[in-house]
């Protein structure tokens, strides 16, 4: 199969890109990133000299660009990850949300769409979306594929969008389509806006951490390992026009997790105990805050067989140990150094 992963350069993607590499090494993949901000070839560095793996620098939202790619290309299938995905950058640009998580969207769709009709047999365009779609829970209650949508900031709203989209494409056209909506992500090579490594940074460099209203928000955890393995069983056995709930089984308020960080983190850097909770600063909680989200992934295993491999205080240990001996790699990112990088080689190409 040759299969085009969008977004392959970012947290997510890079993890699902190796993920296909290291378990189906007869498949080509073309790995499609814009190398926005969040794009980072140095994620990628361990593999990008696989003869069966190629980068290629784009933006999905040049639907005519999309067009000559799959031209060009014999893609059986597409994951699609690339997405402007941060909640405070969508409240301060909602426009740029919109134009990349929806047109991006219907033009991959097209474009998917115009390669491969009418003959759609061996083909497969996978979308994956987020829990935030299904807006809020109270104290009760997991969100399952039935759960109504109710999003409550832009991003969610322009993810909510784009799943709509897709099903649409899947039931006017026939196209083959799987969504997946997962929970918060953690691992290595995320970037540092994201809470876990924006705190694992300021706690090694003794800054504040800034935690919104009382921290009382819960979240549902994930190993980003864990939702690669789970793309891949989706991609090759969820039926078409189905959406499969990604969910970690483990759900943080975020000061707990916070707390745990620190613990963690003083052990880390041999700091005493309570020295890293010391430096938590509680801000002016964010605006439209979702109190909480909390996945039933129950479908996933049931039909496909998927659960969570890790516990959370192992993943998150694993992951601190990773940001820990990658001090280059977070010095990079937080200095923009790579961004400078991508301008010398490719310009504004």
């Amino acid at each position: 199969m040759h299969i085009l992963i969008t977004g392959g350069a970012g947290f997510i993607g890079s993890h699902v890109v190796r993920h296909f590499l290291k378990n189906h090494p007869a498949y080509t993949i073309t790995n499609l990133d814009k190398l926005t901000y969040a794009g980072n070839l140095a994620n990628l560095h361990d593999i990008d000299q696989q003869p069966n793996y190629r980068f290629v620098k784009g933006d999905i939202t040049d639907g005519d660009f999309l067009m000559r790619l799959f031209a060009e290309n014999r893609f059986d299938g597409v994951i699609h990850l690339a997405a402007e995905s941060h909640v405070d950058r969508s409240i301060a640009n909602p426009t740029e949300f919109v134009v990349t998580n929806v047109l991006g969207t219907v033009n991959l769709l097209n474009a998917a769409r115009a390669s491969w009709h009418p003959d759609y047999s061996g083909k497969r365009f996978y979308h994956i979306s987020t829990d935030e779609v299904y807006g809020s829970l109270g104290r009760e209650g997991l969100f399952t594929e039935e759960t109504p949508y109710d999003p409550h900031s832009p991003y969610s709203a322009s993810k909510a969008s784009s799943d709509h989209f897709v099903r649409a494409w899947h039931d006017t056209f026939g196209m083959p389509v799987v969504i997946s909506n997962c929970s918060n992500n953690y691992g290595s090579f995320q970037f540092p806006e994201k809470l876990i490594p924006l705190f694992i940074n300021n706690i090694v460099n003794r800054k504040p951490l800034p935690v919104y209203g009382k921290g009382e928000n819960i979240r549902d955890w994930l190993w980003v390992v864990d939702h690669a393995e789970a793309i891949d069983v989706i991609f090759h056995r969820g039926r078409n026009g189905e959406t499969y709930n990604i969910g970690g089984h483990n759900e943080w308020s975020n000061i707990d997790l916070i707390r745990l960080l620190c613990r963690i983190m003083d052990t880390k850097l041999a700091r005493p105990s309570g020295a890293s909770e010391k430096l938590v600063a509680y801000v002016t909680d964010r605006a439209g805050h979702d109190l909480r989200y909390a996945i039933d992934s129950s479908k996933l295993q049931r039909e496909l067989g998927w659960v969570p491999s890790i516990s959370f205080e192992k993943g998150l240990e694993l992951t601190v140990d990773w940001y820990l001996s990658h001090a280059e790699w977070l010095d990079d990112v937080t200095s923009g150094g790579y961004q400078r990088y991508y301008e010398e080689m490719y310009g504004n190409r």
